[in-house]
């Protein structure tokens, strides 16, 4: 083969293999082409709503705006808690250059202790772009003052007025008003986080807490249209908040005040419950403590001598503390024992000062060693009579006992409206065999019959008992509160009296015999 034909054979597949090139290259961009085409579609028409949401929060901010914490009143209009005016410094992050200068510039101005610091630290590390960050709360006027002729040198920083709540009668009815504090990691959890934007207090305890839903409101919100230096350009939308409602309560303070007197020194409770109605006109538990020291951030040696004490002042004993009644059931006993024909007001027990069951050695003892002689109902119960009960206690037996106490409320809540009640313990067979694995002996019942053994009861579930009694059977529901108002509405809510459950009896006769 010649040369010539050889070189025009090369110069044919060189050929084949550039067009075969060429047409690689046109496939690769046309699918390319393609790809951009495609994506394009989605990023404009199918994904369209999440980007234009991400561009939106670039340039949109959203300021929550707080409601005004509601109010609470005793029955005669006195304030029990209330807001106040105070100032606190905050700091926009992105206009910091230098953090740790800015700090140190700042503390000559004002006071600033490590825990703010820590605090600020902490919600830096979670804040959101041109959010401002709380560093300092509660300036003095002085501080403000002295921080005032300096702002000039702090441009991150604004001066920012917010509500607080205090207590102007100070440890009066803490445990029935009880107190608001800042939200912990625990509360952090199963609150409305949208409901609390910008709000660090929620209720702790008493009617604060039971009523945080009505005193908190519903908080408002603006969104804001920023520029690139995070500068307010415009209010694009305006919601805004809806106040707490105003608590009015039955309790008196006056009254209040005079029971927490004559207890002063005492590790005591006392409850005040109108029967006709259910109010509770005082609810005293001491010692106390002053309220005003949660709302500001309680420090560590404070609650820790508060948590430790031995007179345990943090504990509100009137719905929590739970005690043996003694005495004070020995009517209700009594009532029992005609309801079930045990007993009828006639029948007498003799009393030498002692009770035996038949055939045993053991004798419960009568507080009166010599005895009361002859007792009928209504003589054991004017002269207490410990023998006439144990007798009665023993006849009646623990299941019927049990039955019928617990138609009172004994060993249940009672449901009033504020925070943290326990039930006390009305004890049976059945609580003995499941809590302590044992049998039920027969001289656990006597002593049931005066209030002793197992049984417990907190102070408020004997003064509603005792209520109950004296209304001839009805049980009406205790209720601290009142009344509640919209003072944007101008509307007020009276919470009635309510009747829980009536105790019906075999004859009306029995109720005037217990009573008397």
């Amino acid at each position: 083969m010649s040369s010539t034909q050889l070189i025009l054979k090369d110069a044919t597949r060189e050929n084949k293999i550039f067009s075969h090139r060429i047409i690689i290259a046109w496939v690769m961009m046309l699918l390319l082409f393609f790809g951009i085409v495609a994506r394009l579609v989605f990023l404009q028409v199918i994904d369209h709503e999440r980007y234009a949401t991400l561009s939106e929060r670039n340039r949109i901010k959203t300021i929550p705006l707080l409601a005004t914490r509601g109010l609470i009143y005793d029955r005669n209009g006195v304030l029990l808690a209330g807001n106040r005016v105070f100032y606190s410094l905050e700091v926009i992050p992105e206009k910091v250059k230098n953090l740790d200068l800015m700090l140190e510039a700042l503390r000559d101005i004002i006071t600033i202790e490590d825990k703010d610091i820590v605090r600020f630290k902490k919600k830096l590390a979670k804040k959101r772009a041109f959010r401002t960050i709380p560093l300092r709360y509660r300036l003095t006027e002085d501080e403000l003052d002295r921080f005032s002729v300096q702002s000039h040198r702090f441009p991150s920083i604004e001066v920012k007025n917010n509500l607080s709540r205090y207590y102007p009668l100070g440890a009066t009815g803490v445990h029935v008003i009880g107190y608001v504090g800042r939200i912990n990691e625990r509360e952090l959890k199963i609150i409305d986080k949208s409901n609390y934007m910008g709000n660090n207090y929620i209720g702790k305890t008493g009617i604060e807490k039971y009523y945080e839903q009505e005193l908190h409101g519903k908080t408002g919100y603006q969104h804001v249209e920023t520029n690139v230096q995070g500068h307010d350009v415009r209010i694009l939308e305006r919601k805004p908040p809806v106040p707490g409602k105003n608590l009015y309560l039955n309790m008196d303070i006056s009254l209040q005040q005079y029971i927490e007197g004559l207890i002063a020194k005492q590790r005591a409770a006392v409850v005040v419950i109108e029967p006709s109605t259910g109010s509770i006109l005082a609810l005293v538990s001491m010692p106390h403590f002053d309220p005003n020291l949660f709302v500001n951030g309680i420090d560590v040696e404070t609650y820790s001598g508060l948590r430790d004490s031995p007179d345990r002042p943090l504990v509100n004993r009137a719905i929590r503390g739970q005690y043996p009644p003694g005495s004070t059931v020995k009517p209700f006993v009594g009532l029992a024992g005609l309801e079930y024909g045990v007993r009828n007001p006639g029948n007498r027990t003799w009393c030498r000062g002692w009770y035996s069951i038949k055939g045993q050695k053991h004798r419960y003892r009568d507080w009166k060693k010599s005895g009361h002689g002859s007792m009928n109902l209504h003589q054991a119960l004017e002269r207490s009579c410990d023998v006439y009960f144990y007798s009665l206690a023993y006849e009646l037996g623990i299941d019927r006992l049990h039955t019928f106490m617990t138609r009172f409320g004994f060993g249940k809540k009672m449901g009033i409206d504020v925070s943290g009640e326990l039930s006390g313990l009305m004890p049976s067979r059945e609580w003995k065999r499941r809590v302590r694995n044992k049998h039920w002996y027969p001289g656990e019942t006597i002593i049931t019959g005066i209030g002793q053994g197992f049984m417990l009861v907190t102070p408020l579930q004997l003064a509603v008992a005792t209520a109950t009694l004296s209304n001839r059977g009805q049980f009406k529901q205790p209720r601290v509160v009142f009344a509640m108002d919209n003072a944007k509405l101008n509307e007020m809510t009276v919470v009635p009296p309510t009747v829980r459950t009536t105790i019906t009896l075999k004859q009306k006769a029995f109720w005037n015999t217990a009573i008397s």
